[in-house]
């Protein structure tokens, strides 16, 4: 029976991430088996509830106001077009929507208490809920939690020794930060980060090892391919072989046993093999749809054949933890306390961040 480990080194996880790809799957297999129905993957949707204008410089986003990427900006949606998306999503076999607003960090107001309504709404539909608002306080999730969160999704992205290279804008701490305030609530927590910007194996490992040493570890580790769009400053990145995106996803399962691994953006380049491997080596989510925010995504009707190809079952909702109650807004104990964080905005510069922008204006 493995142990979850919370002491793992950068040099530990890249000895996993380079062992011969044999031994590899072998091991991230067997241990995938002590702790997950190797023949159940839960199907989510994400939906953009607020799309565009975002006031980062992440490289790799389509999303940021700076960058020039043809993306169409989206005022918040409302309560009932969300519901309406959540019963598509839970008709084509998803358990779980995750709902993303292009924030750099929750504001107290109208918008946040018309998404604690979305959530509300959601769970009572008996699907697990997630959102992804940028960074929140403690107070911000104990309201979300209230309404009935199920899981609160924030990204590392990368490395901190990394992560300077891609996001001038907010620091690593606040995005650790983020995750503590949520762990202080009944939320579970959903952290990962992307492949593909230009970083090194010792790079993906740091990621590794910032996720794996808390503790507890997240209950969800997205792990996603950059989907490289025009206009970014990550425009020319090369596409990740599909052996970088299996290695990485079983050196994850193998340092996080009981996690969900979260095959994520960038499936529209892997074939029905590569995405086979991926859940042999330890992926038991995708995230279904057309879109995952604004890049493209394999259409369900295609991942449903696949999943009868394969014998695959989708996960039931909550079964990796139990539904959250939903507390109605009159009965809330936490009400708004109009906070405004000082979150950290770093003073170093990323020179191709700054060149597409000004290129993009």
């Amino acid at each position: 029976m493995s142990i979850t480990k919370h002491n793992w080194t950068k040099e530990e996880i890249i000895a996993i991430y380079n062992k011969p790809m044999m031994d590899l799957l072998f091991e991230a297999a067997s241990i995938h088996r002590e702790h997950h129905d190797p023949n159940v993957v839960q199907v989510s949707t994400l939906v953009s509830i607020k799309t565009g204008g975002c006031s980062e410089d992440c490289g790799y986003c389509p999303q940021a106001a700076r960058y020039n990427t043809g993306v169409e900006g989206n005022d918040l949606m409302s309560v009932n077009q969300v519901k309406a998306q959540a019963l598509r999503a839970k008709s084509g076999g998803s358990s779980r929507v995750c709902m993303g607003a292009a924030w750099r960090n929750v504001k107290d107001g109208a918008e946040f208490d018309q998404v604690l309504e979305m959530v509300r709404t959601i769970n009572k539909m008996d699907m697990e809920v997630c959102c992804t608002l940028g960074m929140i306080t403690e107070n911000q999730a104990q309201r979300l939690a209230e309404a009935g969160l199920y899981a609160y999704n924030h990204n590392l992205d990368t490395s901190e020794d990394y992560y300077k290279e891609v996001i001038s804008t907010r620091g690593f701490e606040d995005r650790l930060q983020t995750i503590e305030n949520v762990r202080k609530t009944s939320v579970t927590v959903c952290s990962g980060g992307i492949i593909g910007m230009g970083e090194s194996v010792d790079d993906r490992a740091g990621m590794l090892v910032a996720l794996s040493t808390l503790n507890p570890q997240p209950e969800s580790v997205p792990i996603n391919a950059l989907v490289a769009v025009e206009g970014t400053p990550m425009q020319d990145e090369k596409p990740v072989e599909i052996w970088e995106m299996i290695r990485m996803v079983a050196t994850t399962r193998i340092v996080m046993p009981h996690t969900q691994v979260r095959l994520s953006a960038g499936r529209m380049n892997m074939s029905r093999e590569g995405q086979a491997m991926c859940f042999f080596a330890g992926a038991n989510s995708i995230f279904a749809g057309d879109k995952l925010l604004t890049t493209p995504n394999p259409d369900v009707n295609e991942d449903m054949k696949m999943f009868d190809l394969l014998g695959l079952k989708p996960q039931k909702p909550f079964k990796k933890a139990a539904q959250r109650p939903t507390v109605e807004a009159v009965d809330s104990q936490f009400e708004s306390l109009g906070e405004k964080p000082k979150w950290t905005r770093p003073s170093h510069t990323i020179e191709k961040n700054l060149e597409v922008s000004i290129k993009g204006k």
